[in-house]
């Protein structure tokens, strides 16, 4: 005889927008949340984060969008948690009296706001590469929690923040956005100070497009010449970065010209980018460039990389 304890569960019915959340993309706009409290925004972690509402999974392209005043000025307000607040990008609205009295006048015009292109993702390695680059030169900036605690609830950098500032900067390139929508994107991710210091190492960096180094390894010579480790490795990343995206026997063979090259003057920034581009080399590769990669054969055997037999 087999006894079967029946333990009752109470299991709450989802809310109807979450159900529709669930089966559609769609936006999810949290309003006033700095009046939210404590207790209740920390439920709302895993809702932003996760995009799980209790047991019910939103669709995976749900956008979160959240808005609300300084805390000072909302009703009962509260200062966002460094969690919350770290999973944000944080954009600040004035109010411009002109625009204002215009639309007052003469009616308020609907902005036009550029639609993102099908393929805008694709240029996300080439800039996690870019942020890889700058962390790995400045490795204390990866993780700076605010000291303050009114700073607590604003932008701040976290490895989750990074890669929001290569994905906004992905974003801004796909549709051709200026240095000043740039900056303000990688503010609202990291901070004004941490952006202000990071916009301008990448514009004193002035990196190549890492297609044009595929279509011409020479590209990479007066860069080599320079002697910049941080900005070889900025470079030679985002072509490891971006053969890996879009991977086919053509790119694959000609970004070992481009680490080739960087071998002669930057060898261990040079093997790091190998390593990524021999573990992801095509399936289907007939026969391992030989006469391009022999800078790197015995080191990528040594490691397990590549089997020698096979290249016989």
């Amino acid at each position: 005889t087999e006894y079967v304890s029946r333990v009752p569960e109470v299991v709450q019915a989802p809310l109807a927008w979450a159900r529709r959340l669930s089966k559609q993309a769609g936006i999810l706009f949290l309003d006033e949340l700095s009046c939210v409290p404590p207790a209740v925004s920390a439920a709302l972690l895993r809702v932003v984060l996760d995009k799980v509402v209790g047991e019910l999974a939103l669709h995976p392209d749900t956008w979160m969008v959240a808005a609300a005043n300084p805390p000072e000025q909302a009703a009962g307000g509260w200062d966002l948690s460094m969690p919350l607040a770290n999973r944000f990008i944080h954009l600040q609205w004035n109010a411009d009296a002109d625009i204002w009295c215009k639309g007052m006048i003469s009616g308020f015009t609907q902005p036009r706001i550029p639609l993102l292109p099908d393929d805008w993702q694709n240029g996300i390695p080439r800039f996690r590469a870019l942020v890889a680059a700058y962390i790995k030169a400045q490795p204390a900036k990866l993780l700076v929690v605010p000291k303050v605690e009114s700073e607590s609830g604003k932008a701040w950098p976290s490895p989750r923040s990074w890669t929001m500032v290569a994905t906004a900067l992905a974003a801004c390139h796909a549709i051709g956005a200026g240095i000043d929508t740039q900056a303000e994107l990688v503010a609202g991710c990291i901070g004004d100070g941490m952006a202000l210091e990071f916009i301008g190492w990448v514009k004193d960096m002035d990196l190549p497009d890492p297609e044009e180094l595929l279509k011409d390894a020479n590209l990479i010579k007066p860069i080599l010449k320079e002697g910049r480790g941080d900005k070889i490795h900025a470079v030679l990343t985002a072509v490891a970065a971006a053969v890996v995206q879009n991977l086919t026997d053509e790119r694959w063979m000609q970004s070992w010209e481009v680490l080739e090259l960087a071998n002669q003057k930057a060898p261990d920034i040079a093997t790091a980018a190998a390593r990524i581009v021999a573990e992801k080399h095509p399936k289907d590769i007939k026969k391992w460039p030989v006469h391009k990669i022999k800078s790197f054969f015995d080191l990528l055997v040594q490691a397990g990389v590549i089997d020698p037999k096979s290249m016989k």
